[in-house]
């Protein structure tokens, strides 16, 4: 049985904690106790000032960090009992990132760089091509499959960034900042993306500064001081929904 289907959360934290430099002068506590529970098809904003704690929150679920203290389950896998080659393998097959710069490789066409991660993941030639015109196609640029990226707008670019986070078929799409180098319809564009993605059964966790941009959310944290709180939305009460706990 699947995670999804034994009601197992894509991403839970149990009492996470980050400490850098501990013991020196230079110590700060970046993470205090996060308890966090995502379900499959959740659309969650994590929002936060500079220094409040959500880029090292995100890091940790992206597992590009280990934690001090708690635990992270990532699709039910306890992440701290792998190794570097089989923490790689859940990066590349469970999390798919978009960030606020795009990352595309300039001589590259579209399709090119959307197939590039399903060449570490040993997919034939064949199926790569098959597959990045599909995920190009599902953000609606199917059309732009040849085009290099200073032949895109930056909202295309960010639409070839997604189906190349998405191009694995990972359970959970990491979005930081991801509005943040576009104007402001264009960033209206890519969040309902996100929604559709969402509605076709990805997990979104979004992370940002932005309350309107979170406002798109179905649910919204704020990082305050390291410490991680649930903004009550409609029909939630001053604890949130029985999701939110762990």
């Amino acid at each position: 049985m699947s995670a999804a289907r034994a009601g197992v959360p894509v991403i839970e934290t149990r009492g996470l904690g980050k400490v850098y430099s501990p013991g020196t002068e230079a110590e700060v506590v970046a993470l205090r106790g996060v308890d966090l529970r995502i379900a499959h098809g959740d659309f969650v904003a994590i929002m936060g000032p500079s220094g409040s704690g959500k880029s090292t929150l995100m890091n940790l679920i992206g597992c590009l960090d280990t934690p001090s203290s708690g635990a992270y389950f990532c699709d039910g896998v306890d992440v701290s009992t792998l190794d570097p080659e089989a923490l790689a393998g859940l990066r590349r097959d469970k999390i798919g990132f978009v960030f606020q710069g795009f990352h595309l490789l300039p001589r590259m066409s579209a399709l090119e760089n959307v197939a590039m991660p399903l060449g570490y993941a040993r997919v034939p030639p064949a199926e790569r091509v098959e597959r990045a015109q599909q995920a190009l196609e599902s953000v609606g640029l199917g059309a732009r499959a040849s085009h290099r990226p200073n032949e895109l707008s930056g909202g295309q670019q960010q639409r070839v960034a997604i189906a190349r986070a998405l191009i694995n078929r990972p359970p959970v799409l990491l979005a930081d900042e991801p509005t943040g180098a576009l104007d402001s319809r264009t960033g209206e564009e890519i969040l309902a993306l996100f929604k559709r993605l969402r509605d076709d059964g990805h997990t979104v966790v979004l992370i940002t500064h932005d309350a309107d941009v979170a406002a798109h959310a179905d649910r919204t944290f704020v990082m305050r001081d390291g410490e991680l709180h649930e903004e009550p939305g409609p029909g939630m009460g001053e604890t949130g929904p029985e999701t939110a706990r762990p």
